[in-house]
């Protein structure tokens, strides 16, 4: 409630930012999140990847990204079935990869459709380990590191350290080698 009242304050916007994502098998589902960025933030350009000091972040996102309490609604999504705990981060169907003024299909980047083999998760080794700024190719070599060495231990390292970035509230100043 206390989150959902400060976000209602700090601009008048919606809460919730709902966005349609690609689970398993390339399966459509509805992600529910915390708003962090100003209403509308995608746009004409559609979804975009977020940025270091992206403009778009509201003064109550920065607090709740650094927390990551803007991931809390996607409980439900868990819940469902939709997500999981831990894996790849569930991407934006229209989300294009943007650099240098130039679009890339996200599904045109080497590892995009293995990273559909598994449920997407609310943590995983690219949110763990990846700046939030780097190329998708990048992250989704992190992703393909999650598929193909998956276990329940890996699970239970990587649940862990999230709570402790969590707890720390640093999820922005993390730059870990694995």
């Amino acid at each position: 409630m206390l989150i959902a009242l400060a976000i209602k304050l700090g601009d008048g916007g919606p809460i919730f930012f709902v966005q349609e994502r690609v689970g398993k098998g390339g399966k459509h589902f509805r992600s529910f999140k915390f708003r962090s960025m100003i209403p509308d933030a995608d746009g004409a350009e559609g979804p975009v990847q977020a940025e270091e000091h992206d403009p778009r972040v509201t003064p109550v996102g920065e607090v709740l990204r650094k927390t990551a309490m803007d991931e809390l609604p996607q409980l439900w999504n868990i819940f469902r079935g939709d997500m999981s705990f831990v894996g790849p981060r569930a991407l934006a169907t229209h989300e294009a990869e943007t650099r240098g003024g130039n679009s890339v299909a996200l599904s045109a980047i080497p590892g995009y459709r293995e990273r559909h083999a598994v449920v997407p998760g609310l943590t995983g080794i690219a949110q763990i380990y990846a700046r939030r700024d780097i190329p998708r190719r990048q992250k989704f070599c992190f992703d393909r590191l999650y598929v193909d060495k998956r276990s329940f231990w890996l699970d239970l390292k990587l649940i862990f350290l999230s709570f402790w970035i969590t707890f720390r509230g640093k999820w922005e100043v993390r730059e870990k080698k694995l």
